[in-house]
């Protein structure tokens, strides 16, 4: 059983702060200054060059990606670590058609992050304009997968609404219409269970440094199922993707396995950070996280709405249709969340009208969310929020 007041412990939260922005980028884990350190001066500092070898550097994309694995339900060797979640999306949706090559269509929702999007406009503009994207409303994402679909491209969670996909159902469709399905987890990775295996997915990506708390611009991870792994071909071939990359060969011969998926140098001072993580993760039973998170998201739900009337709820009410964070809508939201900030409450804007929080039981408790809504009353009964300052748009909202 997870003991969250032992987790609590494990992270620097500021005096006086209430943290509800996990699911954007996590705090610090408290021994993750000293693991860095260690890598400076102990690793880099000492060893130098030698540390590849000596410290194990060129193996933390496969080792630490084996530690995630366990969270998203991954076999082992199946996951690596390295690069951004947008590189991991576009590698898994360039692997993924070359699966079904004789389809063009890719099919997402309307409600996936734009990045994802971006990256398959792209990769259509690099493929010479032969494959659609197909964008339909989130609820009719099912029945759009039809025969002349190839590949599936879905996040699990909204990032905005918090609203959860149903991947299995999702999936098994996809598989019977022949098509192939990447599983986007950004907003689920240590939000709650995910089981890879069990559902079928073809191919996974997602961060680390939302729920996983392994600090910003911390590297992603991407999946690939045991019937893909050693028949993918990587569209990106970088150099230790190769089978042999110290053989300095001309050309590209793909690794086995999920070493195929690798691309440039490991980013070692931030796998640190992620090692460091993972050391907390080790000890959270992911349904005891799904418990806590649900239990925390209901109380905040049912406290919003009985002190702040003029919010409207833009999270699924139903357990089991969202993820783990909260959404609300108002008009003045930026502002809102302005102030919310200002008097020491932490969570995030999404536009057009969203005001998100985090839901993140390692380290908040019932306490916090009773408190954070009652700043959020004060400042909705006072106007606080109606102030030039709380108008100006941020670079980072």
């Amino acid at each position: 059983m997870t003991d969250f007041a032992w987790t609590r412990d494990q992270f620097h939260v500021p005096l006086g702060l209430i943290y509800l922005d996990g699911n954007s980028l996590g705090p610090m884990p408290k021994a993750t200054p000293a693991r860095i350190e260690r890598l400076l001066t102990e690793e880099w500092g000492e060893r130098l060059v030698t540390g590849w070898n000596a410290c194990g550097w060129m193996d933390m994309p496969r080792r630490l990606g084996d530690r995630l694995g366990r969270l998203i339900g991954a076999e082992h060797g199946h996951v690596v670590i390295g690069d951004t979640l947008s590189i991991k999306v576009f590698q898994a949706l360039s692997a993924a058609l070359q699966i079904v090559p004789e389809r063009r269509t890719i099919l997402s929702d309307r409600g996936n992050f734009p990045s994802d999007l971006y990256m398959a406009e792209g990769l259509i503009h690099l493929l010479g304009d032969r494959h659609d994207l197909r964008l339909v409303p989130p609820h009719d994402l099912e029945d759009a997968i039809t025969e002349e679909v190839g590949v599936v491209l879905v996040t699990e969670i909204d990032y905005r609404t918090g609203r959860r996909h149903n991947l299995k159902a999702l999936t098994r469709k996809a598989h019977d219409m022949g098509a192939v399905v990447i599983w986007d987890l950004a907003h689920s990775a240590g939000a709650l269970p995910v089981d890879v295996a069990a559902g079928g997915a073809d191919f996974a990506v997602g961060c680390t440094y939302k729920y996983i708390n392994a600090g910003p611009g911390a590297p992603a991870f991407i999946y690939v199922s045991p019937e893909h792994i050693d028949h993918v071909e990587p569209a990106l071939c970088g150099w230790l993707g190769h089978d042999k990359p110290f053989s300095f060969e001309p050309g590209y011969r793909p690794a086995t396995g999920i070493e195929r998926m690798r691309v440039g140098t490991p980013p070692v001072l931030q796998m640190a950070a992620l090692d460091a993580a993972l050391d907390v993760w080790d000890r959270v039973d992911m349904a005891d996280l799904r418990k806590r998170s649900l239990d925390l998201g209901g109380l905040m739900i049912e406290e919003i709405e009985t002190h702040c009337p003029g919010l409207k709820l833009a999270t699924p009410r139903e357990n089991e249709s969202r993820g783990s964070q909260v959404s609300f809508r108002s008009e003045h939201g930026y502002a809102i969340m302005q102030a919310l900030i200002d008097l020491g409450v932490i969570g995030d804007f999404r536009a057009p009208d969203i005001l998100r929080f985090g839901i993140t039981p390692l380290y908040i408790g019932e306490a916090e969310i009773r408190e954070a809504v009652e700043v959020l009353a004060r400042i909705l009964r006072g106007a606080l929020w109606d102030h030039p300052k709380y108008h100006r748009r941020k670079s980072v909202t």
